[in-house]
């Protein structure tokens, strides 16, 4: 969803392809050396700097070690802390941290290539692992790499702070050796679809990887066991499990092997979106808007994509996990009987697969079936009844059109497929999503485009319309229903208040507006199709959590236009 999760963020994430690399691989070179000093602030801030006096030494909490830094923003300070590191030219260097606190930043500049930077918007209660990687120019020997906060935001805390790359010359921190093989293997919570593996924590270990059957499958951060999903009821699988540092990774644990169970007949298939509907993206995480249950989304919503699901290291695949933390104490127990009650209503809950920091490719068949497979298991698993394609790095059509009538196969008729595509996707019919639409017209339920962030963009008739007006509104919705998709399969998405999105706000008037311009012909700006489409599907908005800390003004407003069209 091409969307911010907190108003004004600057989101400034570089990567190389080196940087791609070593993100994947979870390790940097067993040669290179930690270049940072002081990075697990055992020796209080010295090396350090930090703005305004907002940095502190604290022995809690920590995430290795008796130290940590809790730095915290002030005014116009955003608790900024640095040093510089000296390194070697014409090299790369991988840059990481673990953070805990709300809108965390990590960066470098100085490089002599270009500079970079990752944030996140939160890490809840625990820690979370901030990377990047950076390329050093041809006469580059100091870099100054650095952590801050952002304005008006708590305290941040940050831990194990590494810059590992070539040494420069300048001392370096002793580096971590290869960890050793976890012990206490075992599986446990068998379904027909999925197995739960767990291990013991090796101390010196930054993460894990898992092995099913000798294939590496999974990378774990921040805990020491998993859910394997997508598996195949009553069939032996085994598993083995190796930890990882910056030094490389260790050795494999023993095997053990965990069988499913016999065949579950699933949640069963999912109500029927009915003619015109209302979709709400529901925020799996806290950026400011009001924190919901799926219970606690208005009734005014038909359907409810759960945002976001999570990629992983087999490509194409996807897992979800719930924020329980961030959303104050939500079980995931709590959260299936909500998706239970929810489809009990008549409402369907799917699960959004991208977003702004959702990068899953599908690419080659292989990664088509993995996203299809993991798709269903998640479904099996969680009672969603579709997904919603929302991938903001683009898509190829062959192998996406491949995954979802995979999904389409294994679910039957039942299964509810959305999209939700930036105006710039939809503007030809050969844009990759405007084609996968198409391929997939006849089990595609609605493309809810997003209306926002966007700028000015051509309407059917040639003319170049901006957005926030009627116009922009039913000038592009007019390509997609004269471009070949069907009305049904075309809703208006826009944000449900000024503080959902950069750009692109427009009032529920507005919005209403549009929907009787497109359906009875009345309420039009400058732009009059040139035929009505009482078939349209309806509207969507970014958030449900964002419409709920607004009073709900929107679907009150446009629900009920919704529900009411012809």
């Amino acid at each position: 969803m091409n969307r911010i999760r907190s108003l004004a963020l600057p989101i400034a994430v570089t990567l190389t392809a080196g940087a791609l690399s070593a993100l994947a691989a979870g390790t940097a070179q067993a040669a290179d050396v930690n270049v940072a000093r002081n990075g697990g602030f055992e020796s209080g801030l010295a090396n350090w700097s930090c703005t305004g006096g907002t940095g502190a030494s604290v022995s809690s909490p920590v995430y290795a070690g008796s130290g940590a830094l809790k730095a915290t923003p002030a005014g116009q300070d955003n608790a900024r802390c640095s040093q510089i590191v000296t390194v070697k030219p014409n090299s790369t260097y991988t840059l990481s941290t673990q953070v805990q606190g709300s809108y965390v930043y990590l960066g470098a500049t100085g490089t002599g290539t270009q500079d970079v930077s990752t944030w996140t918007p939160g890490s809840g209660a625990g820690w979370q692992k901030l990377s990047t990687t950076f390329t050093t120019g041809p006469s580059t020997t100091q870099v100054t790499v650095y952590t801050h906060g952002w304005y008006g935001q708590p305290a941040y805390v940050v831990d194990e702070f590494s810059v590992f790359g070539p040494d420069g010359g300048g001392g370096t921190d002793p580096g971590p050796s290869v960890p050793g093989a976890p012990a206490g293997a075992a599986v446990s919570g068998q379904s027909a679809n999925a197995l739960t593996l767990s291990w013991n924590a090796v101390g010196s270990a930054t993460g894990y990887h898992v092995y099913q059957d000798g294939v590496r499958v999974k990378t774990v951060t921040g805990g020491a066991s998993t859910q394997i999903t997508g598996l195949t009821a009553s069939t032996s699988y085994s598993f083995q499990v190796s930890a990882y540092n910056a030094a490389g990774e260790g050795p494999k644990s023993a095997p053990v092997t965990g069988t499913t169970t016999g065949t579950d007949p699933g949640p069963g298939p999912g109500p029927a979106v009915p003619k015109h509907a209302l979709t709400g993206y529901w925020q799996n995480f806290n950026n400011g808007a009001t924190v919901q249950r799926i219970s606690d989304v208005s009734a005014q919503y038909d359907i409810i994509a759960v945002s976001f699901a999570d990629a992983t290291t087999t490509p194409g695949a996807i897992t979800f996990n719930l924020d329980s933390a961030g959303l104050g104490g939500y079980t995931v127990a709590q959260f299936k009987a909500d998706i239970a009650a929810k489809k009990a209503a008549g409402k369907s809950v799917i699960l959004s697969i991208g977003g702004e920091k959702g990068t899953i490719s599908v690419g080659d068949s292989a990664s088509a079936n993995n996203l299809a497979n993991s798709a269903y298991a998640l479904m099996q698993e969680y009672g969603f009844t579709g997904i919603d394609i929302d991938l903001e790095n683009g898509l190829n059509p062959t192998y996406m059109t491949q995954a979802l009538r995979s999904l389409s196969s294994k679910v039957g008729s039942s299964l509810v497929i959305t999209m939700a595509p930036q105006t710039i996707d939809m503007q030809s019919t050969q844009g990759g999503y405007f084609k996968t639409a198409l391929n997939i017209k006849d089990i595609l339920t609605v493309v809810n485009m997003q209306y926002y962030n966007s700028g000015s963009m051509n309407g059917c008739d040639g003319k170049v319309y901006s957005q926030g007006s009627v116009d922009f509104l039913t000038a592009l919705a007019c390509i997609q229903l004269e471009g070949g998709l069907d009305p049904s399969q075309v809703g208006i998405g826009v944000p449900a208040s000024p503080s959902g999105a950069g750009s692109g706000y427009v009032s529920p008037t507005v919005v209403n507006n549009a929907l009787d311009c497109l359906t009875r012909g009345t309420s039009c700006g400058s732009f009059k199709p040139s035929k009505t489409y009482p078939g349209l599907r309806g509207a969507m908005t970014w958030s449900t959590n964002w419409d709920a800390k607004a009073g709900s003004a929107w679907s009150n407003s446009v629900g009920p236009k919704v529900h009411g069209l012809p």
